[in-house]
């Protein structure tokens, strides 16, 4: 793509086909409407008490942290650091850098704010011009003027709207509601600057450009979207000046944001799984919550369907403790710190007690340091969600998800001991794929034992023609068949099948065809079965196939997390990390002979979650035109 505009500027809902959002605002959602309801831009953000007494609690750590570093030199993303992307694919360098600059000034804006002090204003101040003198905010892997270029910075004239450049807007923004008024009297100009750089860079290229990939009006709509329009909302709220530009801005974000929800299937699951809930749906809702504060509640997103189902998805995909079903990117053990207050506010909202308790569960009493300036804001603004008192987490039975089809079943609803099953069908062209259609986990006591690896850091390569190249993507490192020496393939063609699902309370069981998934010749039927059996508190997987006739030998792979130990030619120990109950995998080493392969970790996305070393399990099927194989797991000790 160019950076250049593809015709003239484009009127709200020319090419917009109304989603949920839309169709139960109609009217009330057009420019003109909005531009006669939108509160002012001083008014139309929240305006939490900073310098109250249960924020400056709160903010204790962030104290802490920006009272360390005051004084010392500034993080400084370099030129040589930008470009590492395009000779070495190293992104992570420079993006740290980013990324340390922004926390730094959320801490001194909140430190201004919260206790009055010109020190920590100047503070903010030169951490706002940094920004703005910036040559970019976009983050160099997703820069598109340099490789037309052969140039390996980004071109100022040219500035590209992407994850980074929304949330420096949106950062801005917040910065300037919390203590605009003071930098007028202090550093008078520095709020013209940072309106001017917002505009250059974000608001203009977002109301003049249509060809975004992110904005999905190709329908392939993704995470991006609501994430990068639920800022440029933020950015136009408060920093554009009131009239019809600054309500289509606000129309073109809210259209985004309905389009990404138009995308969720109706039972609001999410195939990037539910680490990146926080960064799609959950980017939604805070734009929802936003601007149902700009319009004085007019345009509420409450009675949305998918709204309403999507506040399920987190705790639908607890393990235990801090423990998630992984699919796609997302981490088996993600960051703790996320916006647990969108969920609480959202679950109340929509009438829903188990995501209020989920929730409540995971509230912190601080701030983190590290947490996003309109998070912190937002959370700090909310009586219900600082008053909020602890509770267990739901914990829930079993759900099926069949819009990305994934199910998860557990031993007895409300307690996380005995077995967890993860069952995920689905197809390999899915957002942030992994080839791993049919997969399953197996939690032990709410700690994966047969897990997913999830992902490393990321580089050029993960978004690339490489990127299964990575072998935590590839099939053959996944709980799922390697079919006559063919592991599955990337695309959509490559799925599930005839899908069947029993949720009943003494068992739970999925049964899908694999067949589809593989491009193997000859291949009829490869069914896998996944059942949890409640009253014997064991999980089953059976994998039986059938082609036209006898050949090649297939295997079975599982991987194992913690420590593994074979006791036998048919049974496997594995000791999940941190210790505690084992799972114990068995099977007929007749039908199956078993081997172990060792893969030793060294990525710290990985180490962070597994620690030093994944085990890979692999059961060597016969190369007959039928067969099957059995694999149990119980628990021991």
């Amino acid at each position: 793509m160019t950076n250049t505009a593809t015709g003239p500027p484009l009127r709200a809902a020319e090419t917009a086909r109304p989603g949920p959002l839309l169709s139960l605002w109609g009217a009330a959602a057009s420019p003109g409407a909005l531009a006669r309801v939108l509160l002012d831009p001083g008014r139309a953000l929240p305006a939490p008490d900073l310098a109250g007494e249960p924020a400056r609690r709160a903010l204790e750590p962030v104290r802490e942290r920006a009272e360390a570093e005051r004084g010392s030199p500034w993080p400084q993303p370099l030129a040589s650091q930008y470009a590492r992307y395009f000779q070495d694919g190293d992104r992570t360098v420079y993006e740290r850098n980013v990324f340390d600059r922004q926390d730094r000034l959320t801490r001194a804006v909140l430190m201004a704010a919260a206790t009055g002090d010109d020190g920590w204003l100047a503070e903010a101040a030169d951490g706002i011009v940094l920004l703005c003198e910036q040559s970019s905010w976009c983050w160099p892997a997703h820069e598109e003027s340099c490789r037309p270029r052969g140039a390996v910075l980004p071109d100022p004239a040219a500035p590209c709207l992407d994850l980074g450049a929304g949330d420096v807007a949106a950062q801005l923004a917040w910065a300037d509601q919390a203590i605009g008024e003071r930098l007028d009297e202090r550093f008078p100009g520095v709020r013209e600057r940072v309106r001017a750089e917002v505009r250059a860079r974000v608001l203009e290229p977002f109301t003049r450009r249509r060809d975004w990939h992110w904005l999905g009006l190709d329908g392939q709509v993704h995470n991006w979207c609501p994430w990068i329009c639920g800022n440029v909302l933020v950015a136009a709220l408060r920093l554009a000046e009131p009239g019809e530009e600054r309500a289509l801005q606000v129309t073109l974000a809210v259209e985004g944001v309905d389009r990404y929800l138009a995308a969720l299937p109706p039972d609001g699951s999410v195939d990037e799984g539910y680490e990146y809930w926080w960064n799609g749906a959950c980017r939604a809702l805070e734009a929802l919550d936003v601007l149902a504060h700009a319009t004085s509640g007019v345009l509420d997103a409450a009675g949305a369907p998918v709204v309403r189902a999507t506040v399920r998805f987190p705790y639908l995909m607890h393990l235990g403790g801090g423990w998630y079903v992984n699919v796609a990117d997302a981490r088996a053990r993600p960051p703790a710190g996320q916006p647990w207050d969108v969920l609480h506010r959202w679950a109340q909202r929509v009438g829903d007690p188990d995501g209020v308790r989920h929730a409540a569960a995971q509230r912190a009493t601080a701030v983190s340091p590290a947490a996003e300036l309109g998070r912190v804001m937002t959370a700090l603004g909310d009586p219900a969600w600082l008053e909020a008192e602890a509770a267990g987490p739901p914990l829930v039975a079993s759900a099926w998800l069949p819009g990305t089809q994934m199910g998860v079943a557990r031993a007895a609803g409300g307690t996380d001991r005995g077995l967890a099953l993860v069952v995920k069908g689905g197809h390999n062209a899915e957002n942030h794929n992994h080839n791993d259609v049919g997969s399953v986990i197996v939690a032990v006591d709410g700690v994966p034992a047969v897990v997913d690896a999830g992902r490393p850091t990321y580089t050029a390569r993960t978004f690339g023609p490489d990127r299964y190249a990575i072998w935590t993507m590839r099939g053959d490192w996944h709980n799922v068949p390697e079919v006559r020496g063919t592991p599955q393939r990337a695309g959509a063609s490559y799925r599930a099948r005839d899908v069947e699902v029993a949720d009943e309370p003494g068992l739970f069981r999925v049964r899908l065809d694999l067949a589809a998934a593989y491009p193997v010749g000859g291949l009829e039927r490869w069914w896998r079965t996944a059942l949890l059996d409640r009253s014997s508190g064991e999980v089953t997987i059976e994998d039986a196939w059938r082609f036209t006739g006898d050949g090649e030998p297939s295997a079975l792979r599982f991987l194992l997390a913690g420590e593994v130990r074979q006791d036998g030619p048919g049974e496997v120990e594995v000791r999940p990390p941190g210790g505690g109950r084992a799972a114990v995998l068995t099977w007929d080493p007749e039908r199956a002979a078993g081997s172990l392969t060792v893969r030793e970790l060294d990525d710290p996305m990985l180490t962070a979650v597994w620690g030093d070393r994944l085990t890979r399990l692999e059961l060597a099927l016969p190369g007959t035109a039928e067969g099957s194989v059995l694999v149990r797991v119980g628990v021991r000790g």
